[in-house]
């Protein structure tokens, strides 16, 4: 494992934020959902994200979710992903959310 300074870990811009809309994203060539996540005062950001093993879009709608806000936009299979939602992978190498146990305004900073 590599150091980091404190400094480098407060320039990742970590925030929750509430997912509003999950569909299917056809262009993938691996399974993933196209995500409207609303981030509070940063607005809605769209993701595209390989979530389909253990989440339908319906169990998405709602939740909170920890994003990277501050990479660059990338296209993903046809989408303009503008937020990193992050999770873990579990044993058989498929993503588990990473989430909170209380609720939280759209957009804090993780502390």
């Amino acid at each position: 494992m590599q150091h980091i300074d404190w400094q480098d870990f407060e320039k990742v811009e970590l925030r929750v934020g509430t997912i509003r809309s999950a569909r299917p994203n056809d262009k993938a060539v691996k399974p993933a959902y196209v995500l409207e996540v609303d981030l509070g005062e940063l607005g809605i950001k769209t993701s595209s994200a390989q979530l389909t093993a253990h989440y339908s879009c319906a169990e998405l709608l709602g939740r909170q979710v920890l994003c990277v806000c501050n990479f660059a936009p990338k296209r993903i299979a046809g989408v303009r992903s503008e937020v990193l939602v992050t999770g873990v992978y579990d044993s058989d190498n498929r993503v588990v959310l990473a989430g909170f146990d209380k609720p939280l305004p759209n957009g804090a900073r993780l502390a």
